[in-house]
C-alpha cells in the first residue's frame, strides 16, 4: 500500500501511536525554525546588482528584431 492515500493514513496513525499525537506538529516546527529567509529576499538591491551581472554575461546573443 506504499504511496497510496490509505497507506499514508496508516503510516500517520502508526507515527502518532508511536511518537504521540503532536508528532507532525513537532517535525513541522523543526522545519520552520530551520528556515532562514535571507539572500535576495532580505536585500532587493543586491538582487538587482546580481541580475545585472548575469545579464551582462548572458550566453544569448543580442535580441533579433
Amino acid at each position: 500500500m506504499a504511496g497510496t492515500k490509505a497507506g499514508g493514513m496508516k503510516a500517520a496513525a502508526t507515527n502518532k501511536a508511536k511518537y504521540g499525537k503532536e508528532f507532525y506538529a513537532r517535525i513541522g516546527k523543526k522545519g520552520g525554525e530551520n528556515g532562514h529567509t535571507g539572500g535576495f529576499a532580505a536585500n532587493p538591491a543586491l538582487a538587482r546588482i546580481a541580475g545585472a551581472k548575469g545579464g551582462r554575461i548572458s550566453r544569448r546573443g543580442p535580441a533579433a528584431k
